[in-house]
């Protein structure tokens, strides 16, 4: 492959340039890119049982952030808002039916019994190699039942139950009170007529947000009539002071760090408390991200619509406690952290060697009528925005791609820092989560004097792996997609394969039968497929992966064009 090189001579201070010929696996990825095939594919060996043909199939990895592959992650995204629009205006509530047990379950579930019964017995009796024996039969039978489709995750047998603390579930008296109806079985929402006769049921989009943490830099909201910041400067959108705090040593990292750890209970809550004050099973499709001052809040696709004063009173009564042992003040830094005695199983004070409170001690405490939260989380004064929107209009096609907007990008993605007081206002926010705990068995408890549910050795305070303690999390540890469960009477899995039937619809209708790198009838077992890991003794080349998975995208993509073109010019001959 030959080189242009056109080097510049630098004596007019110049640096030299020179041009080369692009790289073949470079415009692979490119063409991949522009096609929307994975820019990195798995590598599975398909294997026939029957002739001992062996193929290499690239398989799609499935990713769903655009940082790893933009491919997958927009596939991801666009079956996302499939899903959001096929629940969002429903007129009738979805049904979901639960298939009859089949005699094989049956039977299993009999053995189950049995063995359950002859169990109990071996303990009974004290006959400790019965006992383990029987347990080796369940466990394998939970797994033939498992594999055979059933649901739910039973207990293993002899495990401890946790001892039940029962708290009071009054309400806090600085909160309002809520109104609290029998929840009624269905979905929809009200149905209104217009003077013509035609019936709208408009639906609606929300975003709940948090309290404020202290001052932030803001933009003007209109460039024509600039409004000053409460630091007296009028900024723009997209400078990089905007969403920074005034006064960094007034913020309150503290809370807002809590908060974060913590969004998710608060969603929950206010949910469960929509649901008892309107009366009916609310239902929703919402996605978590990060404002510009990097505090979390959610927008939300509602099916139907409720009251804006309802909506402000229940955000406003609606509030999380965090009944964790105290931890405002560390006792102990990561440089010196307690040290673990293997002996008594137990961590110590690293100068006393006393033991630290453990957390069935420090939790008991927390049941005293006189105790208080470790922390309470809350919406703010005006931590609520509704907007009413109907099923097909323009708006609804602008919510629902807004609500989707960031889901392919890590939170501290979302709005990347491009100034020294972005850097710093999320490195202060990433080294206060760093001090925090994240769960009941965070090592950052050791910081506070406490020992961890469950300790172990090795446990390294300030690097817990939780995911509110990584930089790309913000804090939030929940799932970014929440969808109620009936919100379209399909899971995930059965829209993406929605999606593929109509695909295939669409070619039969025409005579054409989709070109499959497996053929779709095989039957059962014929196949072996095989993983071939990039650092193996023969890992596949990359380049050709790709080739292949752009030709095979090629020409499906040209069969479905094909497939519609003619549906198309059939339905005009018949009008």
């Amino acid at each position: 492959m030959s080189t242009v090189d056109t080097s510049v001579s630098d004596s007019d201070g110049s640096a030299p340039h020179r041009q080369v010929a692009p790289v073949l696996e470079d415009i692979a990825a490119g063409t991949a890119e522009e096609l929307g095939v994975c820019l990195r594919p798995i590598a599975l060996k398909r294997v026939d049982t029957h002739t001992g043909d062996a193929v290499t199939v690239p398989v799609p990895c499935g990713a769903t952030q655009s940082s790893v592959c933009p491919s997958c992650a927009d596939k991801a995204r666009r079956l996302r808002i499939h899903q959001a629009r096929q629940g969002w205006h429903l007129a009738d509530d979805p049904q979901v039916e639960t298939s009859e047990p089949t005699a094989q379950q049956r039977a299993a579930l009999g053995q189950l019994a049995d063995l359950t019964e002859a169990r109990a017995h071996a303990v009974a009796i004290g006959d400790d190699r019965a006992v383990a024996d029987i347990d080796a039969d369940i466990e394998a039978t939970h797994e033939l039942l498992a594999a055979d489709g059933l649901r739910g995750s039973p207990s293993t047998p002899g495990e401890g139950t946790s001892k039940r603390r029962v708290r009071s579930t009054r309400r806090r008296q600085d909160t309002p009170d809520l109104p609290r109806r029998p929840v009624q079985a269905t979905t929809t929402g009200r149905v209104f007529t217009a003077p013509d006769g035609k019936q709208y049921r408009p639906s609606t989009f929300l975003t709940l947000t948090l309290d404020s943490y202290g001052p932030v830099h803001t933009a003007s909201p209109k460039p024509r009539h600039p409004k000053p910041c409460r630091c007296g400067q009028v900024h723009r959108q997209g400078e990089g002071i905007v969403g920074t705090p005034i006064d960094p040593t007034s913020y309150d990292y503290t809370r807002a760090a809590r908060d974060a750890i913590h969004f998710g209970k608060l969603v929950d809550r206010f949910w469960q408390n929509l649901r008892r004050a309107v009366g009916w099973n609310v239902q929703y499709f919402a996605t978590v991200e990060p404002q510009q001052r990097l505090a979390m809040h959610l927008h939300a696709a509602v099916r139907g619509t409720i009251p804006r004063r309802l909506l402000r009173q229940v955000t406003q009564a609606t509030y999380h406690q965090v009944w964790w042992p105290a931890h405002d003040h560390a006792v102990y830094s990561p440089e010196h952290p307690p040290v673990w005695d293997g002996e008594d199983e137990c961590y110590r004070d690293p100068d006393t060697g006393t033991a630290l409170t453990t957390w069935d001690e420090a939790i008991e405490a927390t049941l005293e009528p006189e105790a208080q939260p470790a922390h309470v989380v809350r919406f703010g004064p005006n931590g609520i925005d509704a907007q009413g929107v109907t099923a097909g209009s323009d708006k609804a096609g602008k919510c629902l791609g807004y609500l989707v907007k960031y889901l392919t990008k890590d939170l501290d993605a979302c709005y990347a820092p491009t100034s020294d007081p972005e850097r710093d206002h999320l490195d202060r926010l990433a080294a206060e989560l760093q001090r925090q705990p994240c769960s009941e068995t965070c090592p950052n408890w050791l910081l506070y004097g406490i020992q961890p549910d469950h300790p172990h050795e090795g446990m390294t305070p300030g690097a817990c792996s939780g995911k509110a303690h990584r930089p790309a999390h913000l804090g939030y540890r929940g799932r970014r997609c929440l969808v109620s469960r009936k919100w379209s009477g399909h899971t995930l899995s059965e829209h993406k394969d929605q999606r593929r039937d109509h695909v295939l619809k669409t070619l039969g209708a025409v005579g054409a039968t989709a070109e499959m790198a497996t053929p779709a009838d095989a039957e059962q077992g014929r196949y072996r497929w095989v993983p071939l890991p990039h650092d193996g003794p023969n890992p596949p080349d990359r380049t050709q992966l790709l080739l292949h998975a752009i030709a095979q995208k090629r020409r499906w993509r040209q069969q479905y064009h094909n497939a519609t073109a003619q549906l198309s010019a059939t339905t005009q001959h018949a009008a």
